[in-house]
């Protein structure tokens, strides 16, 4: 295992933790309650949002689990076999203590040779999409979430989980309440969907003046945005070319869909330079997870040759706008030496998206992929770069 053998701090960017089956209820006022509910399908358990059955999380209990990295000889060799996902996936295992509780989770991070984590829901993710034309509930069932990941995580375990709330932005006086509620309880970082905000009279950008208030209030808290991947409504694009009408299936994947699925990051980090909120508020701290970084040199060579032709567009150079605020964690297949040339070795973050599938099974073997790069640049992607981020101390804790 080479996690142990790292003897520099290690701050993962991408962990998660799977919800239990209250977490979206435990703390639903009474008015909604049945907003969210669970049934029995044939004998399988599924989660339910205003009366539509969803397949989006196959298994909504987190019960029985994918193996962490059970995907890993998939993106490292491709599937030339043709298998399918059951046969890629493999046998799944029974839900672990580390996977649904802090304490445990420490102890697994000490194995794992991992000092600090940034901790992600797993089902929050698909709760703003399917919410969409009702902002009052939709700030409610957050506000829940939030509750039960406070009380279950709370957001500063011990110095070395950071659990990230979830902050909704339909209604933005509500997100400033909930964005205080959060950083009085010790949260560090919060996570906002990298989607147009839905809202009474339609859907828009979060870059636009309208949000300032809400965004002068995380510069204020000095708290770090993650954007990580998850339902951002663009289905909806896809199912006219596909003729369908589905709802986003990540277990799924379809080759049309999946030449597409960086496309929200993409437009969210673009709206927030190109409504000028990143040049507002220049201290913005703003982290793109498990969005990879395949995205990031199309995206800064359109927004050179548009500023080239379109100055009076933009606030100030588009490009120098996201070398200053904008963090990737690519994922571990990707060539992230390229990717520090790109833009500077202190905006990439190492995230292992620990212990989900599609992630590593040994979170630190991420260092596997830094080899040959000099010293001090992996240990900023291992760590420095997000302890600076978090305001934390730069050390091996372990």
């Amino acid at each position: 295992m080479t996690s142990p053998a790292l003897d520099i701090p290690v701050f993962d960017a991408d962990n998660h933790l799977y919800e239990t089956q209250d977490a979206l209820t435990k703390f639903l006022p009474d008015r909604y309650k049945g907003a969210i509910d669970y049934v029995d399908v044939r004998g399988r358990t599924k989660i339910v949002v205003r009366g539509q059955i969803s397949e989006y999380i196959p298994n909504p209990t987190f019960e029985v689990v994918a193996r962490p990295g059970a995907q890993e000889d998939y993106f490292r060799h491709g599937n030339p076999e043709g298998k399918s996902r059951r046969e890629i996936f493999g046998k799944p295992m029974r839900s672990i203590p580390a996977f649904r509780e802090p304490a445990p989770r420490v102890a697994l991070m000490d194995e794992q040779g991992i000092d600090r984590a940034l901790m992600f829901p797993t089902l929050a993710s698909l709760v703003e999409e399917r919410l969409r034309d009702d902002p009052e509930l939709t700030h409610a069932v957050v506000h829940a979430l939030n509750r039960w990941l406070h009380e279950t995580w709370t957001f500063d375990y011990d110095h070395r989980i950071f659990t990230t709330p979830v902050i909704t932005l339909p209604i933005v006086d509500r997100a400033i309440e909930e964005l205080e509620w959060v950083v009085e309880r010790g949260a560090r970082a919060v996570l906002i969907r990298p989607a147009p905000v839905p809202g009474y009279r339609g859907s828009r950008s979060f870059g636009l003046p309208e949000f300032d208030p809400f965004w002068q209030k995380v510069v204020e808290a000095d708290v770090l945005v993650a954007m990580h991947s998850s339902d951002s409504g663009y289905e909806r694009y896809t199912n006219d070319w596909m003729g369908s009408d589905t709802e986003m299936l990540p277990f799924q994947p379809q080759a049309f869909r999946m030449l597409s699925q960086w496309r929200p990051v993409e437009d969210a980090v673009s709206a927030l330079i190109c409504h000028g909120a990143l040049s507002r508020f220049p201290q913005l701290k703003v982290a793109v997870i498990e969005n990879g970084s395949s995205w990031v040199g199309p995206l800064l060579n359109n927004l050179a040759d548009v500023y080239k032709k379109m100055p009076q567009d933009f606030l100030e150079d588009p490009v120098t706008v996201f070398t200053r605020n904008i963090h990737i964690s690519p994922f571990w297949e990707e060539d992230l030496g390229a990717l520090a040339e790109l833009v500077g070795v202190e905006r990439v973050l190492f995230g292992s998206d620990y212990p989900h599938p599609e992630g590593l099974a040994e979170p630190a073997s991420y260092a596997d992929e830094l080899a040959g790069l000099p010293d001090d640049t992996v240990r900023k992607i291992m760590g420095a770069n997000m302890a600076r981020l978090m305001n934390v101390e730069d050390a091996v804790i372990r």
